[in-house]
């Protein structure tokens, strides 16, 4: 029921904007963004693998295999430590704008590799999206953070592209196998290509050392369980039943819920240009998801 996927992706992007501010915490204190990165994908294998233990096994053919493999690759590996070096220079608020850019790179992705067609309205919402990105980068240029938060910003947006890729690359798979069984692929591979990666600076990471602290615990708790384990199961869910732009579309929800958070708890600031750039953003996203979905579904 195609209700249950609105509601799962509605879920996932909440749980994905309070990520944010969380994430940014861990690596301003506890964790390297390779630090995080291995907790997340190693935390979330044993999880998954648990999971299916209890459950009916399913066969997955060895082409679907590769897709998955990919996926764990480009929607994590690569997507995910973009987004842990970015929110080390960046603000959560700049960075959940960017990734609300995520409906636009899709479908920039889906013109050029599935020749979709671009309609009038689609590219004022590429232009909307982009104008709000150039205003960010803008801004982030001109204040006292400068170079550092420009490069934030440039790497949200590699791995907002990124995601793209794996939304597209995984739509056919996602319909034909569950969750937890794409899942604990998903975060197998990640883990064997990141833990050897991160184990050459474990002293860097405070979180796992004499000078861990309860809040660490708590915040990676909150991202293996919840943005991780819980977040990652509903996406494949819900893109069984839904379309890979109308899943792009509720990430809008990410910057809300993130600057929200980010702002309360004084990780971030009120300043002009950001409710603008936000509208710019959202509003473009919106725009390009606007033509109806037969052409994508068949």
């Amino acid at each position: 029921m195609k209700w249950k996927g609105h509601l799962a992706i509605l879920l996932a992007n909440v749980i994905f904007g309070l990520g944010v501010p969380v994430s940014k915490a861990l690596l301003s204190g506890w964790v390297t963004p390779m630090g995080y990165m291995a907790s997340r994908c190693v935390f979330a294998a044993i999880i998954f693998w648990v999971v299916a233990a209890f459950m009916p096994k399913e066969k997955v053919e060895r082409r679907d295999l590769l897709v998955l493999l990919a996926g764990g690759l480009i929607g994590f590996v690569i997507s995910q430590t973009l987004t842990a070096e970015s929110l080390k220079l960046t603000t959560p608020v700049y960075f959940s704008f960017v990734a609300a850019l995520t409906p636009i790179a899709t479908m920039l992705l889906a013109v050029i590799f599935l020749k979709e067609s671009i309609t009038g309205v689609k590219l004022l919402g590429v232009v909307l999206g982009i104008a709000g990105a150039l205003l960010m980068v803008y801004k982030s240029w001109s204040n006292e953070a400068g170079r550092d938060d420009l490069i934030g910003i440039l790497l949200a947006v590699l791995s907002v592209l990124t995601w793209a890729v794996y939304l597209i690359i995984t739509r056919k798979v996602s319909a034909k196998y569950t969750a937890v069984t794409q899942m604990k692929y998903f975060f197998l591979i990640s883990a064997v290509i990141i833990l050897p990666i991160a184990m050459v600076e474990p002293q860097q990471n405070a979180l796992y050392s004499a000078n861990w602290g309860w809040s660490g615990v708590a915040e990676m708790a909150f991202i293996v369980l919840f943005a991780t384990g819980l977040g990652y199961f509903l996406i494949p869910y819900a893109m069984k039943t839904l379309s890979a732009t109308t899943v792009s579309i509720y990430t809008n929800i990410q910057p809300v819920v993130a600057s929200l958070v980010a702002i309360a708890v004084a990780q971030d600031v009120f300043t002009w240009d950001k409710p603008l750039a936000g509208l710019l953003v959202l509003v473009g996203a919106y725009l390009v998801t606007l033509s109806p979905e037969k052409k994508e579904n068949e």
